[in-house]
């Protein structure tokens, strides 16, 4: 036991990790790493400074988001800013929405049927035009450093309004991993359950052993653990005992179901499309409804430097299903008024087609969703007719990521201090678009 107790961290890490596994027949939950609990705090914890409100003149109706993100820098010009007639649009042909005076390009004849919950937002701009450093700076609103990282919407939501479901975790991303979206510089309870393939749910979930066995190895960890944890009093310690101890609450819990989509409807299932996304969608939805707060969705593919055009119709097709069917569906179960469903993605893609037939990286100007809530159906923004500036309604990504939380009535001017002592607010100081909002 002493050699234990005076080892190294990392081995005091694998040590506790091997002994989870031996004594309690599990594994540690996906996305709930020791990794995440970075550096020890020795100044104290981070801590919130003054409360005012939101941006006044309006109350809020969401509640909880759904994040879809595009990974790989989505095109404008090919989905929600066409220019038809253009060059630039290379062919693809706009259509009309629900809503008089806003059009999508054929890529979208679902969506344009749902426009009524929808809003454009066509004057996104960014300072960053390398997917790393955009996709970090999206979900951020800080631009990469060495020194520090920065906490995601999720990690905001959680740490500024607390969980509503007391045992899921408050915040999941399903399917990839969003760099910037993690708990960053705040305490790992923070940080989102990642789930790999929304079919499969949580894994490692199920103890193996029977469940008095399972309480009599639980028993005997914990009474093997005291003398670590009472030497070894520190936020590190504390923490891993915290994941143990949410892992196994999760483990009994009925909530678990919420990750089962064996649940729903076949029927169900097949609207939102028989894919990865879709079904990640589907899966947004049912932890929405269990009191999951943060529900983070990926759909990559699309950094269409080649073959711009095909890529583009196939990954859309995916997309008009899962998403309209979302906006359907969340409509239909009254959900619709408190749930924000965002799509987004790091950076857009030149208007002017390579000789590869396809799109290269274009920071200047890109587009993005905002959906559900109390929006404004319709557009936000706009570019001038070749798509190659911002000519209305320009948002920078602090902006953008300003108009979503205020969407969620998160206080944007309230302030919490990392470990270092720096301040940082949830949109480092971005003024939301309220006319978004109806």
């Amino acid at each position: 036991m002493d050699s234990i107790l005076n080892s190294d961290d990392l081995t005091r890490r694998r040590f506790m990790n091997y002994t989870s596994k031996a004594l309690l027949g599990v594994t540690v939950l996906p996305g709930i790493s020791l990794s995440a609990f970075g550096a020890d705090v020795k100044k104290g914890q981070s801590k919130v400074i003054s409360a005012p409100t939101a941006a006044p003149g309006k109350k809020p109706t969401a509640r909880n988001i759904i994040y879809l993100y595009m990974s790989g820098g989505m095109t404008h010009l090919d989905t929600f800013d066409p220019k038809p007639g253009t060059d630039e649009a290379g062919g693809v042909k706009a259509i009309p929405t629900a809503v008089d005076g806003t059009m999508v390009t054929e890529n979208f004849p679902l969506l344009a049927k749902e426009w009524n919950k929808v809003c454009a937002i066509n004057g996104l701009t960014t300072t960053q035009g390398a997917h790393e450093q955009g996709n970090y700076f999206m979900h951020s609103s800080y631009t990469m450093r060495g020194t520090i990282t920065h906490p995601g919407l999720g990690a905001w939501m959680q740490r500024l309004e607390g969980k509503t479901n007391r045992t899921l975790p408050g915040s999941v991303l399903v399917g990839g991993g969003a760099v910037g979206g993690g708990a960053g510089f705040m305490e790992s309870k923070y940080a989102p359950l990642h789930i790999g393939s929304p079919t499969e749910g949580v894994k490692n979930s199920r103890a193996m052993v029977g469940t008095s066995q399972f309480d009599d190895r639980l028993m005997l960890a914990k009474k093997f653990d005291e003398a670590f944890h009472g030497r070894y009093d520190n936020k590190k310690v504390r923490a891993y005992k915290d994941m143990y101890d949410d892992a196994v609450r999760l483990m009994r819990s009925e909530d678990l179901k919420a990750f089962d989509l064996g649940q729903e409807d076949p029927k169900v299932r097949a609207e939102y499309g028989e894919n990865g996304f879709g079904q990640g969608c589907l899966l947004a939805r049912r932890l929405i409804e269990n009191d999951v707060r943060h529900v983070e969705v990926t759909l990559g593919g699309w950094d269409t430097h080649t073959n711009n055009f095909t890529a583009v119709a196939n990954m859309a097709k995916n997309l008009d299903q899962a998403l309209s069917t979302l906006l359907r569906d969340l409509e239909r179960r009254g959900m619709i008024e408190e749930t924000l469903v965002v799509l987004t993605t790091e950076f857009g893609r030149t208007p002017q087609i390579n000789d590869n037939d396809g799109r290269d990286h274009f920071p200047k100007a890109f587009s993005g969703l905002i959906c559900g809530g109390s929006v404004k159906p319709g557009h936000y923004g706009k570019t001038n007719e070749q798509g190659t500036e911002v000519v209305e309604g320009k948002l920078g990504v602090p902006d953008f990521n300003a108009t979503i939380a205020y969407g969620l009535g998160l206080p944007l001017d309230e302030i919490i201090y990392s470990p270092s002592k720096r301040p940082f607010q949830v949109a480092d100081k971005g003024k939301p678009a309220t006319e978004v909002f109806a």
